[in-house]
């Protein structure tokens, strides 16, 4: 495996439990038709692409506020 075809990327998608913060992690693979796939281990289902891996980031960050605006409630303490 490449160094580009699977990155973990720690990138900053801070999530607020009560009054603390905890870091989410962001797994970055690079697709043989092109583009990239990003999810978040600890946020089941968080999943999102792009054509660049900036498009791909930015894509997360957006998934991952979409997803705890709705699961928030349900998730465990991580």
């Amino acid at each position: 495996m490449d160094e580009d075809a699977l990155s973990f990327i720690n990138c900053g998608l801070d999530k607020p439990i009560g009054d603390e913060m905890r870091r989410l992690h962001v797994v970055l693979e690079k697709q043989e038709e092109g583009g990239y796939t990003t999810y978040v281990p600890e946020l089941p289902g968080c999943v999102s692409q792009g054509e660049t891996k900036e498009e791909a980031l930015r894509n997360i960050r957006e998934a991952k506020q979409l997803y705890l605006e709705e699961f928030r409630p349900s998730l465990p303490l991580l």
